[in-house]
């Protein structure tokens, strides 16, 4: 015991340090001061170790002595806490997605590809493409600037639910039935992103899909995966037609104020916003977006193929035993960092909604000064068409696995009642109704809605605007 009474002081004082160095490295050297509000308490923890380590070169032998033991005591019951924990999840049997969708559907979970699945249907039949977003052209100097893929083809698009959700594209290359064109009156038209565009669902449970069976009426979607505000305009501007009664902008707090931080530096998307009557025509010009997207269906899948190849070569590499040495390292030094009992600290059930949110603050981008321009210009095109103009705002995973920062939600509702545009809040109208928000994604994870999600919000729109 003397030994370690000499002792005590200086180690408290090295591993304090230690402490605080590590969590500097991982503030300002890792993440570069990105996530320094992360790491606030950590620091607080270390400067205040620090300063006990400095008292106890002055305490008494005897205290020292109980200090000692208690830390002896402290320390052993945290990691056979963290041992319990480990132990806990090792012999738990993990949820498996795959088995869950296999006995609900009998299928079996598709792991091809997306371009693995499109070269199987292309065996099928030649009219097949994969969607290519509108963003994907953006650092690009082309004639045009496409805003939508290939048209009339079946056309692969993404995979959350064990199955990759393919559409047949219209005659603009957009997600509809193409006699949607054709109707004398359109009830609804959607602008937005891949929420609006029914990302990895099929019809009929897109959002689209849902609103026609409800109103028995025809519905527009002119929306696409990664489309931010100024391509959404850019979008309306090019296929809104004068027999749209309702427009639907559809907002999604995930991406769009920082996709738009991209989108105003095109210098063709950036005449949508300074040229009030600016047009590319492209309803006419349909060929050449075709030919377009089929050129960047064959880059991308180039990409892709090499990219798979990498992989592969890299995973021939590495033998067996070297990954699980390096796994069970991973694991040992995870047990040290007692990963799991700080999870289970700095994660905390929510009384009135039963689901697991992080105490952790997730902030988002305020939107830019552009973003009121574009939706008063929305605003102003709405009531040229007589259209009655709605802003669908689009809750996101992430708003009920974090403690969610409001401030950027708060200013867009600012600016909707500025401009007087009516809000469809789906976040009050569909997600803080469920018990559990998350069984509306896929599988409870990060993702789109789920079929079930996609209902539910398609049916508080039809409520909200009939």
């Amino acid at each position: 015991m003397d030994f370690f009474k000499k002792i005590f002081s200086h180690i408290c004082l090295t591993i304090s340090l230690l402490i605080l160095f590590y969590t500097y490295y991982r503030s300002e050297i890792y993440w570069e001061g990105i996530k320094r509000d992360d790491y606030i308490i950590r620091y607080i923890t270390s400067t205040i170790l620090i300063f006990f380590s400095i008292i106890t070169f002055f305490i008494t032998q005897k205290i020292k002595e109980y200090l000692i033991i208690s830390s002896l005591s402290i320390f052993l019951s945290i990691y056979l806490f963290e041992g319990y924990l480990t132990y806990k999840d090792y012999k738990k049997v993990k949820f498996s997605k795959e088995k869950f969708y296999e006995s609900q559907t009998g299928k079996k979970w598709d792991h091809r590809s997306k371009f693995k699945v499109y070269e199987d249907l292309k065996k099928i039949s030649v009219k097949t493409s994969v969607s290519i977003f509108p963003s994907i052209y953006l650092n690009q100097n082309n004639k045009i600037y496409p805003l939508s893929g290939v048209s009339h083809s079946k056309t692969v698009n993404c995979q959350e639910n064990g199955y990759f959700s393919i559409f047949k594209s219209d005659r603009y290359g957009f997600n509809n039935p193409d006699q949607e064109w054709d109707s004398k009156e359109i009830e609804y038209l959607l602008v937005g992103d891949s929420f609006a565009f029914g990302d990895c669902v099929n019809r009929p449970y897109d959002i689209s899909s849902i609103l026609r069976t409800l109103s028995k009426k025809s519905v527009l979607n002119i929306s696409y995966s990664d489309n931010g505000p100024l391509l959404s305009f850019a979008s309306l501007r090019e296929y809104l037609s004068p027999n749209v009664k309702k427009i639907l902008w559809v907002f999604t707090e995930l991406n769009d104020i920082y996709d738009l931080n991209n989108e105003i530096k095109n210098l063709t998307l950036k005449k949508y916003l300074e040229k009030p009557n600016f047009t590319q025509k492209l309803k006419f010009k349909q060929k050449e977006i075709d030919d377009l997207a089929n050129d960047m269906i064959e880059k991308e899948k180039l990409k892709a193929e090499k990219k798979e190849k990498l992989k592969a070569e890299k995973k021939e590499k590495l033998k067996a035993e070297k990954k699980e040495k390096e796994y069970l390292i991973v694991r040992f030094i995870n047990f040290l960092k007692i990963n799991r009992l700080r999870a289970s600290i700095f994660y905390k059930f929510d009384p009135n909604v039963k689901y697991i949110k992080s105490t952790q603050t997730l902030k988002k981008l305020n939107p830019q000064p552009e973003f009121k321009h574009i939706l008063k210009l929305v605003k102003d095109l709405s009531n040229k068409n007589n259209s009655k103009l709605y802003f669908v705002y689009m809750p996101e995973y992430s708003r009920y696995n974090f403690k969610y920062d409001d401030t950027s939600y708060n200013l867009v509702r600012n600016i909707l009642n500025e401009l007087d545009i009516p809000l469809i809040d789906i976040h009050k109208e569909v997600f803080l109704k469920e018990k559990n928000p998350l069984e509306l994604f896929p599988f409870g994870l990060d993702g789109h809605y789920n079929q079930n999600g996609y209902k539910k919000v398609a049916n508080a729109i039809y409520k909200l605007t009939k």
